[in-house]
């Protein structure tokens, strides 16, 4: 069925007819003057919106930066110093990490500027302005037109709108969608791109509880890192260079040592990732029931044979720490956000409203009669190709040597053209050989072999023939699936394995070398995922996803016209956003309830020498025998740790400021409990937290902990 293409701009009317959820929602800072300031006074904010964001003057905006591609940070100091996750910051604290200077394990201070470590790479976005362009880029879009040519003509749209708005700066725009296409903003950027290392806890506090605690509620993390921006001596961007000074913000974040009570309000400003709350009961099931169930066993299994190994030999577990982190991170998430929606009855709840969108949509003289009848049906014959695209990401694309066989692909492809562009060559075996530096460096072999032994297991037994690469073709019939077989001749033949003779055919690079790539076994292994998945599942893919947007904005525009006296947010987009809520703890299930602080108490309760994740260090022990907790203690007389609230966060929210309501920084938030990880999908206000590493714990490791205390004193404290 074909459905009326449409283009609206969003009415203010439509949100501010009944308050959401507290705690629920995802809020656009320019707007929350219209929309939420009301609100968040009546829940206890005494501060303005005008105070959180504002164009004319400076505002808490101006403190608040993308850290790297996935997190948030803020500005706590006037000389640029930003405070973050250790999580967030753990990849680059891992770089600078060696048996001989292992900052993972023991922490990293620079007692002066000076010592500060610098960081290739990474990069700190701050966003300068937010402007709702709606009607410049729906400009032109008809009713009749294709989805593909709708998205032509809002590509050029945005192209022309950003360029016109970043001309003559140095700045950079980019145009967003919001209500699933309904609506438009444009975000304008500065990039700070010289970002230095000041510091970092031991793991054994920044990383307390490890996996087995990771998004979990009691809490004992001290889960932050600290990093300073640097800019030319203009102020301005820049990259690195000896003479760059630190930067001056236009706000940075006061801090408070007052600490938090039950029912306190609080807010988040950060930039959640993605979340998708207005979908169709087919989806979610598919990512619940399907599509979870195999990534959370293939990751289970890798994650085993990681920690068999890291557990034995220290050297193996530096080089797989963030390796292991990543993957456990989401391992652990899918596993809660499967069981929290169906502990909710959330496939359900959202066929119960189905069947009442239905009965409103018969009487929309057609409008939107047999939209949900389509999505099942592309949800249907989408499911098959999600599966193999998760086989192939998750099992393919994880044995280390094949991955890294992948990205071999440019270079071959060059080396084969028609017309040899020598230097377009050697620009790739530059890069090349800088990644094979890094790869060889947290690279384990025998890890690897037992990962593809295991991966090509359940691939293999899993899917159908359909959805399986050429090569277990030579697996099936010449080595009769015998795994550890084809295992070992694929690794005795690889040069992928092999750092020096590697290093010796990019070091002599001519075109003609790409054979010896094209028939390396790990090479042909790369080569077949990416042409398999290319050939026979990204196209369907795409379609199926390019007719599910068109009727995803469709079914938004539907949701809102149904119930005009809800109030909506946009689902997170990895644009910068506001939640609020209260202080609280929660009932995980029957007879438990959490309370909503932890103390250092907690860590001593937890310590076990003989596990990694809960070996306490000797100098807290000894801070905590004695209570020489300082300034940071509480009323109580004890170290609060972590507490719990109500704001809705997601991925991207990690390093985010949580902010009192003065505007003073209380905590930066790093995690969700553990039961209510399906927000993403679906919130649940009885369960649904968000988990902080209290201020003050901060301040007392890098005052009374690390003895760091010049830090400090950058720092604006609020008694």
């Amino acid at each position: 069925m074909n459905f009326k293409a449409f283009s609206i701009t969003i009415s203010l009317i439509i949100f501010t007819r009944l308050f959401a959820i507290a705690g629920e929602g995802m809020w656009i800072p320019m707007l929350l003057q219209q929309l939420n300031e009301k609100e968040m006074q009546e829940m206890g904010m005494k501060i303005t919106a005008d105070d959180i964001y504002s164009i004319n003057h400076s505002s808490m905006k101006d403190a608040i930066l993308l850290f790297g591609r996935g997190c948030t940070s803020e500005i706590i100091s006037k000389d640029g110093l930003l405070l973050t996750n250790h999580h967030c910051g753990f990849g680059n604290i891992q770089k600078h990490s060696s048996i001989e200077h292992d900052y993972l394990t023991d922490g990293f201070w620079a007692m002066n500027k000076k010592e500060e470590l610098v960081n290739p790479g990474l990069t700190a976005t701050l966003m300068v302005e937010m402007r709702d362009v709606t009607s410049e880029v729906l400009n032109g879009v008809k009713e009749n037109m294709t989805e593909n040519e709708r998205k032509k003509l809002i590509k050029v749209n945005s192209d022309s709108v950003t360029k016109a708005a970043i001309k003559g700066t140095h700045y950079k725009a980019i145009v967003k969608p919001f209500f699933k296409g309904n609506q438009y903003y444009m975000i304008i950027t500065e990039v700070f791109k010289d970002i230095r290392l000041v510091g970092a806890p031991p793991s054994n506090i920044g990383k307390f509880g490890g996996d087995t605690d990771n998004w979990m509620w009691p809490r004992h993390t001290g889960d932050f890192s600290l990093f300073r921006i640097y800019v030319g001596p203009d102020g301005n961007p820049a990259e690195y260079a000896e003479d760059n000074i630190p930067y001056q913000p236009k706000y940075h974040f006061p801090i408070s040592l007052k600490g938090v009570e039950k029912d306190d309000f609080t807010f988040v400003f950060g930039y959640p990732a993605r979340t998708n709350e207005y979908l169709p009961s087919y989806a979610i099931e598919l990512i619940t029931e399907i599509e979870n169930p195999h990534k959370i066993k293939l990751r289970q299994t890798r994650l085993d044979i990681f920690g068999k190994y890291a557990n034995s030999d220290p050297k193996v577990r530096i080089q797989y720490a963030s390796k292991d982190a990543r993957v456990a991170n989401y391992w652990k998430k899918m596993i809660g956000e499967s069981g929290g929606v169906k502990r909710m009855n959330g496939i359900e709840k959202k066929q119960d409203f189905e069947k009442k969108f239905n009965e409103w949509a018969a009487n929309q003289n057609g409008n939107y009669g047999g939209l949900l009848a389509e999505f099942e049906t592309i949800y249907n014959e989408l499911t098959p190709l999600n599966i193999a695209t998760a086989y192939l990401v998750e099992a393919g694309l994880s044995m280390e040597v094949v991955s890294f066989a992948n990205r071999f692909r440019a270079l071959v492809t060059l080396s084969q053209s028609k017309s040899v562009d020598e230097e377009k060559i050697q620009k790739e075996v530059k890069k090349l050989q800088s990644r094979s530096t890094a790869f060889f460096k947290d690279y384990y072999q025998p890890i690897d072999e037992e990962v593809m032994r295991a991966m090509l297991k359940i691939y293999n037994e899993n899917l159908d023939q359909t959805y399986k690469p050429d090569f277990f073709n030579t697996l099936n019939s010449k080595y009769k699936s015998n795994y550890s077989e084809f295992t070992n001749y694929v690794f005795d033949k690889s040069i992928f394995v092999d750092e020096n003779a590697l290093n010796n055919i990019l070091a002599n690079y001519k075109a003609k070398s790409y054979k010896k790539i094209e028939k390396d076994p790990a090479y042909i292994m790369a080569n077949d995922l990416i042409t398999f998945y290319e050939t026979k599942v990204k196209s369907q893919r795409t379609a199926y996803n390019h007719r599910l947007d068109s009727l995803q904005r469709i079914y938004m525009k539907a949701q809102m016209e149904m119930q005009p006296e809800h109030r909506f947010y946009p689902d997170a987009n990895f644009t910068l956003r506001v939640t609020y809520g209260n202080v609280d703890g929660y009932y995980p299930k029957d007879a438990v309830y959490y309370n909503y602080f932890t103390t250092l108490k907690g860590i001593m309760e937890k310590e076990d020498p003989d596990i990694y994740d809960y070996v306490v260090e000797d100098r807290l022990k000894t801070l905590y025998q004695n209570k020489d907790y300082g300034k940071y203690a509480d009323k109580d007389g004890s170290l609060h740790i972590g507490f719990a609230a109500t704001n809705h966060t997601t991925g991207g929210n990690s390093g985010s400021p949580v902010l009192n309501a003065e505007g003073y920084l209380v905590g930066v938030n790093f995690d969700r409990g553990w039961e209510g990880t399906m927000s993403d999908l679906m919130y649940d206000p009885e369960v649904c937290r968000n988990i902080s590493i209290d201020i003050r714990y901060f301040l007392f490791i890098v005052d009374k902990f690390a003895g760091a205390g010049y830090l400090v004193d950058e720092m604006d404290l609020v008694e």
